[in-house]
């Protein structure tokens, strides 16, 4: 693969790699969120993996692409949880020792589930520096090998599968909204589709809390932002990635932020008509069309990848009775 792209090739071999392992997620028409959106709406529910969110497409490709001298030494890797429940599910599948260093105030969902599927984890500073320095410290003492979330094109290869998947059961979609977190998942995705057809508008969304990428958009350069505590702890996000920044520049059509209360809107309404418990961050997609941050036609065919379902459920289920729920840095 190449070192510094990701092309359609990459992506349909990742597709290939890890066909055995995945679920090829259902493209859902939602007539019902017709009327309250606008357009024709489709959902791609990534939380019907089988760790319960889309990571699971990059961890499995990444490593499956490892030589087995590295594989033996072991893995590692840090996110807010569900990358990191991916390469924990990608160990034990392959009998690979796995490490993940997850926030300490991760939701208990996404740790114990890591820990239930036989990885170490270690519990760490939210602050992604401070995780990734003591991902490092690990690796150069133990010779692990990193999984980066977002940052590796592999893993951004893994990702896009999704793209094909969407692009394989809705050829004439129109319009694909992804969450931004990281920026590994809409790299991959945007490469696809607009390789497959480049009138597919891609849009990128990201909580307003936390949006370095929409704020580059803005300023038209790579920036940092201030991040305040936010629902969406999947898409933490004060600074741009250095490898998904550029392709994203390239293939995305926009980038526009979504409020708290939007969010927990899109996560109600998602609940309520397609029977789905989406983690908040999932929801963005959903809230930004909520939100009209998104102009659509009035027979545009949508799709809105709805990216995880892990989140605890006695916090869904506040949002559901529109309780108050505190967000996390």
């Amino acid at each position: 693969m190449s070192k510094a792209d990701v092309t359609l090739q990459d992506i349909m071999d990742a597709a290939k790699r890890i066909n055995t392992y995945i679920v090829h997620t259902p493209l859902l028409r939602e007539e019902k969120m017709d009327q309250t959106l606008g357009g024709q709406i489709y959902l791609k529910p990534e939380m019907l993996q089988i760790t319960g969110a889309f990571k699971i497409r990059g961890a499995l490709n990444k490593i499956l692409s490892l030589p087995l001298e590295k594989l033996k030494k072991g893995i590692i890797t840090s996110s807010s949880g569900n990358h990191a429940q991916a390469c924990a599910y990608a160990g034990q599948l392959l009998n690979i020792k796995t490490t993940v260093v997850i926030p300490e105030d991760a939701p208990a969902i996404k740790i114990e589930n890591a820990r239930a599927m036989g990885a170490n984890v270690i519990t760490w500073n939210r602050k992604y520096d401070e995780r990734w320095k003591k991902v490092k410290i690990e690796a150069n003492k133990h010779k692990y090998s990193i999984i980066h979330a977002y940052e590796d094109y592999t893993v951004m290869a893994g990702q896009g599968t999704i793209g094909l998947e969407i692009y394989k059961d809705l050829p004439n979609i129109e319009t694909v909204l992804v969450p931004i977190g990281g920026g590994g998942l809409i790299s991959g995705v945007s490469t696809a589709l607009k390789a497959l057809n480049p009138k597919i508008r891609v849009i990128g969304v990201q909580a307003a809390a936390s949006c370095a990428y929409y704020v580059s958009r803005q300023n038209g350069i790579p920036s940092s932002t201030e991040s305040s505590p936010t629902i969406a702890d999947g898409l933490t996000c004060n600074k741009t990635g250095k490898n998904p920044y550029p392709i994203i520049e390239k293939n995305v059509d926009d980038i526009v932020i979504v409020a708290e209360e939007d969010i927990e809107q899109a996560l109600r309404l998602i609940a309520q008509d397609s029977k789905l418990i989406a983690e908040p961050s999932a929801c963005v997609t959903i809230a930004a069309l909520l939100s009209h941050k998104v102009k659509i036609r009035p027979n545009e065919k949508i799709c809105a990848i709805l990216t995880s379902g892990n989140w605890d459920i006695d916090k869904v289920g506040k949002i559901l009775n529109n309780e108050h729920v505190e967000g996390v840095m």
